[in-house]
């Protein structure tokens, strides 16, 4: 049965509230998550270069309507010069086997080299119909105006680890007041968010794992995207098993307070 999901959208961007992160995800194993992915319901499948696994993302998409998935993957921070960028994206095309890229991203920013650099690389894949949006990850609020300020194409995102208990109010507003979307990796913070008591309390009351709840916590927010890695069928219905139900306020109000401990 496929599974429900949420387009998001900003400007002319859409995407899947509810994405698939495959970091560490590798060969085999990879290629067939992404393709139990699909088939469970989700659309939006997160790679990247330093992950190695672009090309088993590649067969896993293959035989699917390119259409109808949104796809997105990451420059290292080694390839930011202009010249080094567009042949990093060149070769993501190849190993993705895809025509363009949905979403194309910084990974880390580089001190060392020039944003506007980058940014022209950029720009330029998306007028030459390589990438149809453009965004960052693990910029910090003055990189991601540096970014804007430098770009003749909206940045639709901002990829981050963001998980219940970690502040990330300053980032939230600005994305908000710019017309950004907060992707957010680790948004079970591998792990840790789990442990929380209080939040397998709300659970229990909600007939949900702590997963969900912590995932349905985030992806409710305006402008937030969430992309939680699994491997397991079950874990992957589980998380995205989101939209047929809904927080109570006072829920929302006590999962914010929530500490983690780090």
């Amino acid at each position: 049965m496929t599974m429900k999901n949420e387009l998001k959208s900003i400007d002319s961007c859409s995407v899947p509230a509810l994405g698939l992160g495959t970091w560490k995800l590798k060969g085999k194993e990879c290629e067939e998550t992404v393709r139990k992915a699909i088939d469970i319901g989700y659309r939006h499948i997160d790679t990247a270069i330093f992950y190695d696994n672009e090309e088993e993302v590649g067969n896993a998409i293959a035989d699917h309507r390119r259409d109808e998935l949104f796809l997105t993957t990451k420059v290292w921070k080694d390839k930011l010069h202009y010249r080094d960028f567009k042949r990093s994206a060149e070769g993501s095309l190849k190993r993705l086997g895809t025509g363009y890229i949905d979403l194309l991203l910084i990974h880390w920013p580089n001190p060392d080299i020039p944003l506007e650099e980058t940014i022209k690389a950029m720009d330029e894949l998306v007028k030459e119909g390589k990438v149809r949006h453009i965004g960052v990850s693990n910029f910090d609020e003055s990189q991601l105006r540096e970014a804007l300020n430098l770009s003749d194409h909206p940045i639709v995102t901002n990829q981050v680890k963001y998980h219940l208990g970690a502040d990330r109010t300053p980032m939230l507003n600005y994305c908000r007041e710019n017309g950004i979307f907060l992707t957010a990796y680790s948004p079970l913070g591998r792990g840790k968010v789990l442990e929380s008591e209080e939040l397998t309390e709300i659970a229990a009351r909600y007939g949900k794992t702590p997963g969900q709840i912590a995932l349905k916590w985030l992806i409710r927010q305006d402008n937030v995207l969430a992309i939680p890695k699994a491997s397991s069928a079950d874990h992957l219905r589980e998380n995205i098993s989101l939209f047929d139900w809904d927080l109570e306020k006072k829920d929302v109000e006590k999962l914010d307070r929530i500490e983690i401990a780090s």
